[in-house]
């Protein structure tokens, strides 16, 4: 074991190999090609499967985040548009006059309206907060997918005496990460 916990026979991250060794000209050849990096342990495949997810969670997590926090800090301005009754004819669209009375609003108020929560708070600080949630929930996102995904990777791929190769975590986050923004991407957008 070295000084990292890694023995002499693992492979550094990332690892990543010609896949044309395995893929191609499949038979009679032995199950660990030469020049191919093999995962053994479950917690390295924990490991290579965390990164990657890290890899590909994040950006997409600080793009959105970003998004929201441009959005909040310089709201869109609304324009001006055009009534209804100044773009239409009279003729076209005749408009009855309600008559309006004023309601008398004389009772004194009985106590002072009380001070709104947070409200020296910035504007800049809101998005500063949503920025920094939408980043914490990546790594999260990240780290709980990778520990599920890789021990179960582990799990079969030992279970099935199978050599799992340093590409099968790449992969697998990235199938992950591909059917995650799948399932997301509607609610971000309603929340932004």
């Amino acid at each position: 074991m070295s000084a990292a916990g890694l023995s002499e026979n693992d492979p550094p991250w990332p690892s990543l190999y010609d896949p044309g060794i395995e893929l191609l000209n499949i038979p009679h050849h032995e199950a660990v090609q030469l020049g191919g990096a093999y995962l053994t342990h479950p917690i390295d495949i924990f490991r290579f499967t965390l990164y990657w997810n890290l890899i590909f969670y994040t950006p997409i997590f600080l793009c959105c985040g970003l998004y929201a926090f441009f959005n909040l800090t310089f709201p869109p301005t609304r324009r001006p548009s055009a009534s209804r009754r100044e773009t239409s004819d009279d003729a076209s669209y005749p408009l009855t006059l309600l008559p309006y009375s004023p309601r008398e609003t004389t009772a004194p108020l009985l106590r002072p309206p009380k001070p709104k929560p947070n409200q020296g708070r910035s504007r800049t600080t809101f998005a500063l907060l949503v920025l920094l949630a939408f980043l914490l929930l990546s790594i999260a996102g990240a780290a709980l997918n990778s520990a599920i995904l890789g021990f179960v990777l582990a799990g079969v791929y030992k279970l099935a005496k199978f050599n799992l190769s340093t590409w099968i975590p790449f992969v697998w986050a990235l199938i992950s990460v591909l059917v995650g923004l799948l399932s997301v991407w509607p609610s971000v957008i309603d929340i932004i």
